[in-house]
């Protein structure tokens, strides 16, 4: 059997552990450190077969070399196009890989950065930055544009797939999320589930596709009665979903 764990890392990252329950053996999501994956590995006695990078921020890429030395020869899945020198096994859109017996996807992503790819299928995906809990990633290097069109490719999962996202931002995020909507229910509702998780320590992800749908502004851009709310210093023309996006996106930067 095969199962996704959260491995906390720094201040707020999630390390994602792929492991099969029966053979031991993990595969691991954005490793920004190394340290927390070897006590990972240790507690459940397992083998680290793999890594998967999403992009080239530190925070998701500081740990490889090190697990690298821990575990030679193991291969490292990430974009092409990264400025990140540690991969072995370069992806682009349209490519498979296998992890542990499941297929994943290779999509592009870019907005957060250039290079930002994710891996998909329709029982969990790994969105690194790009799609967070209520919210998205900033654009470091990329620009509205892109950023929409890449939410728009993860918007084509099924509203089972969970989403695996690379930080708790979920509580920060539903605050501006209320802003945008403030009479939207399911946000509200979410916030009380995601306040307990919180006063209990414990992670608000993955989420789903089918929540994301109802309280992430950004996938809502599209919805007429977004852009009520939004402070006239952000709004721009607005004939088009991406301009939409674009204002959330400023408004959230500052907020």
């Amino acid at each position: 059997m095969v199962q996704v764990e959260p491995i906390k890392a720094f201040q707020d990252n999630y390390i994602w552990a792929i492991r099969d329950t029966k053979q031991n053996l993990v595969w691991v999501v954005d490793p920004g450190q190394a340290s927390p994956v070897m006590h990972y590995l240790a507690q459940h006695s397992a083998k680290l077969q793999g890594i998967l990078i999403t992009h080239h921020h530190w925070d998701h890429t500081d740990g490889v070399s090190e697990l690298q030395t821990f575990a030679p020869g193991i291969p490292i899945y990430g974009p092409k196009s990264s400025p990140f020198e540690g991969i072995t096994q370069p992806l682009v859109e349209g490519d498979e890989v296998s992890v542990l017996g499941t297929q994943y996807s290779i999509i592009e992503t870019p907005g957060h950065t250039l290079d930002h790819i994710c891996y998909i299928n329709d029982q969990h995906s790994f969105t690194g930055d790009t799609l967070f809990s209520a919210g998205c990633g900033r654009l470091f290097e990329g620009n509205p544009i892109q950023m929409w069109q890449s939410l728009q490719k993860l918007l084509s999962l099924s509203d089972h797939t969970q989403i695996y996202c690379t930080h708790e931002y979920t509580t920060a995020n539903l605050a501006f999320a209320q802003a945008v909507e403030p009479d939207n229910q399911d946000i509200q509702d979410y916030q009380q589930w995601v306040n307990q998780r919180r006063n209990q320590e414990l992670p608000t992800l993955p989420t789903t596709m089918a929540k994301e749908r109802l309280v992430n502004p950004f996938l809502r851009a599209d919805l007429e009665h977004i852009c009520k709310h939004i402070p006239t210093q952000f709004t721009r023309n607005q004939s088009d979903p991406w301009q939409v996006f674009a204002a959330l996106r400023a408004w959230k930067d500052a907020f």
